[in-house]
């Protein structure tokens, strides 16, 4: 790894990437290993944490054969993904907490232990070094904060604007007006309730007791605690349609991310 030898790792304490991604994807078959700019897809996050510069060690939660030749490559040390946990109803969060289980305890059979988890996805492309960078010495320097996660605005995609199907099949408000306050003072333009921030899942840096107790954390991903500072990004997804993935080429190039030659 590309971390240099800080006074957290003289005592033991690294900071430990986990990317999880699985066999099968039921919406976009392979989308884990796909190419996309002469890579599978899920080399990028595994780039990403080597190019960092405070990732000790780099580990990899998969069922799939495919996922754990290309973490190989990347010299990460694998973790077998059990087959509850392999299925599409599996969470996520829960595959992160069994991959932080079992990296603790092969850290204590060394005498180390976690300072902190850089949770990664497979098929989530948007990150790089000094983006995992920024999250792990903003929870150095706050000490209230849980995790630090990427985000992007997209106010395009407000609350304000969703919708789902009434009882009558025509679109209802998903979310009730007055939520946001006076229905009057609302309006269409997308910028009108200010900026709308979302965990874009390039990446999440979080305290290992964000892990130890999911129950605590605040939904829809208990895995980022309570306290979340956002790592401010822009374009960020996970890829889980076919039509996202220019877009993520996009986003690498502007990141100077190429092609291998």
């Amino acid at each position: 790894m590309h971390a240099a030898v800080t006074k957290n790792q003289e005592d033991g304490r690294l900071v430990c990437a986990l990317m999880i991604g699985r066999a099968g994807s039921t919406g976009f078959p392979g989308k884990n290993v796909m190419p996309v700019l002469g890579r599978p897809l899920a080399a990028y996050p595994m780039l990403a944490a080597r190019a960092s510069r405070h990732v000790h060690r780099l580990y990899v939660s998969t069922d799939s054969p495919e996922i754990m030749a290309i973490g190989r490559g990347y010299g990460a040390e694998l973790i077998a993904r059990p087959p509850e946990l392999a299925t599409k109803e599996a969470l996520g969060e829960h595959v992160f907490a069994h991959g932080y289980r079992e990296i603790v305890r092969r850290l204590t059979a060394e005498g180390k232990r976690v300072e902190l988890m850089v949770l990664l996805f497979a098929n989530a492309a948007t990150v790089t070094g000094e983006l995992i960078d920024e999250g792990v010495e903003a929870l150095r320097r706050d000490p209230r904060l849980d995790s630090a996660v990427t985000t992007s605005v997209y106010n395009m995609w407000s609350p304000l604007r969703a919708r789902k199907l009434g009882a009558d099949g025509c679109l209802t408000p998903f979310v009730p007006f007055e939520t946001f306050g006076d229905p009057q003072t609302l309006n269409c333009d997308r910028d009108s309730q200010g900026d709308v921030y979302f965990a874009d899942m390039g990446v999440s840096v979080v305290r290992p007791y964000c892990l130890d107790h999911l129950e605590d954390g605040l939904l829809p991903q208990k895995w980022m605690g309570q306290r979340i500072h956002p790592i401010r990004s822009w374009g960020g997804c996970d890829i889980d349609y076919d039509w996202q993935v220019p877009t993520v080429e996009f986003w690498l190039r502007k990141h100077g991310i190429e092609a291998p030659q």
